[in-house]
């Protein structure tokens, strides 16, 4: 059984019938011509649905956040402009206490968390607003909704995580590297898994690919859970990168190249690794470098599509190989990229004729 791309035998000219095109296809796998699409095994597939259906919910409970904010924005309840998440504790304990019943701006206020940055007072004044009776049954049903995906969310978690500890240990008694910090915004929870997500992967597959700066668990579990672990299915890191659509799509004719186009897709692993490589723009680490150099001299969009890329490297070199990712800083890149520069400067110097001395440093 072959799963193929409906592109590769779009080369029947004319109008077709379903016998046409049956014999078609016949005709061009028995020339083998028909290339089989990757379809990973039933161990995947089952934890790529469960992944699915939790990140599926995570966004219609995103959805219902939404349209609670635009109800409060209607009520004049700008919660908004002094929280800057009203799925937060205090946006949670405002909309309850609102839902039973209570009117008092200064009482809601009083449910403030103490690290919000907004005051009293501020939070207070953001309470002032109309109380109608549509928009409060609205405000109700979108807070129903969001606490039934919440609920899913909790048992998608739980079916995960049993899931996951039945799995094969592959790390073959390691211990779990400590977790690397990545920053302050890192901190936030959010709607991560409520479980130790990042151990039962690296037990799972025997490497942490959150070691990887810009990589964190849930885009570690996206990778995983499209693509699996064994990488010996694609034969090197560029036909992974290939299979990816992040690769430069060069139209070549007798060694030139004559076109370039776009690759567009829809694979989640390839979108997952663009908005890692899109979080290394503020990083002060080797990748981090690198990115801000090819966004200045490539843009933005080449320059994610190219560090995505580089990422996906970095993934099938651990899953392959074993190998450990460690990081060498903004500063050796820097160094590196110097060196670079002043290799191509004496080079150009000596075509015309010229020679560069450096000057000491001071």
């Amino acid at each position: 059984m072959y799963l193929v791309n409906a592109r590769d035998t779009k080369n029947l000219p004319g109008r077709k019938s379903d016998v046409q095109e049956s014999q078609w296809l016949m005709k061009l796998h028995t020339y083998g011509l028909l290339r089989n699409s990757f379809r990973p095994p039933q161990e995947i597939r089952t934890l790529r649905t469960y992944w699915r259906q939790r990140n599926d919910l995570v966004r219609s409970a995103g959805r219902h956040i939404q349209r609670t904010q635009k109800v409060l924005t209607q009520m004049n309840i700008q919660l908004a402009n002094v929280l800057s998440d009203v799925s937060g504790v205090t946006g949670q304990a405002i909309i309850k206490a609102i839902l039973a019943g209570e009117r008092d701006p200064q009482e809601l206020a009083a449910f403030r968390d103490s690290r919000v940055k907004a005051s009293q007072e501020e939070i207070a004044r953001s309470q002032e607003g109309n109380w109608q009776e549509d928009l409060l049954f609205v405000l109700q049903q979108e807070q129903e909704a969001y606490a039934f995906c919440q609920k899913q969310i909790a048992e998608c978690d739980h079916q995960l995580r049993r899931y996951l500890h039945e799995r094969e240990d592959r790390s073959h008694g390691a211990a779990l590297p400590e977790e690397k910090r990545k920053g302050r915004r890192q901190t936030k929870k959010g709607n991560a898994p409520q479980f130790n997500l990042r151990g039962e992967l690296f037990r799972m597959t025997g490497t942490d690919l959150t070691r990887i700066d810009g990589v964190d668990v849930i885009t570690a579990t996206t990778i995983l859970s499209e693509a699996g672990w064994d990488m010996s299915r694609w034969e090197d890191e560029s036909h992974f990168v290939s299979w990816l659509r992040l690769c430069p799509d060069n139209r070549i004719s007798g060694n030139k190249v004559i076109g370039k186009g776009r690759l567009p897709t829809n694979n989640r692993a390839s979108i997952a690794l663009r908005m890692a490589a899109s979080t290394l723009w503020r990083s002060d680490t080797y990748l981090g470098a690198q990115f801000r150099r090819l966004k200045t001299k490539l843009g933005a969009p080449i320059a994610t599509k190219a560090m995505a890329a580089k990422l996906a490297r970095l993934v099938y070199r651990m899953l392959r190989y074993g190998l450990k990712y460690v990081d060498r800083g903004a500063a050796l890149y820097e160094l590196q990229h110097r060196n670079r520069q002043m290799r191509y400067l004496k080079y150009r110097a000596a075509q015309l004729g010229l020679q560069i001395i450096e000057a000491p440093a001071t």
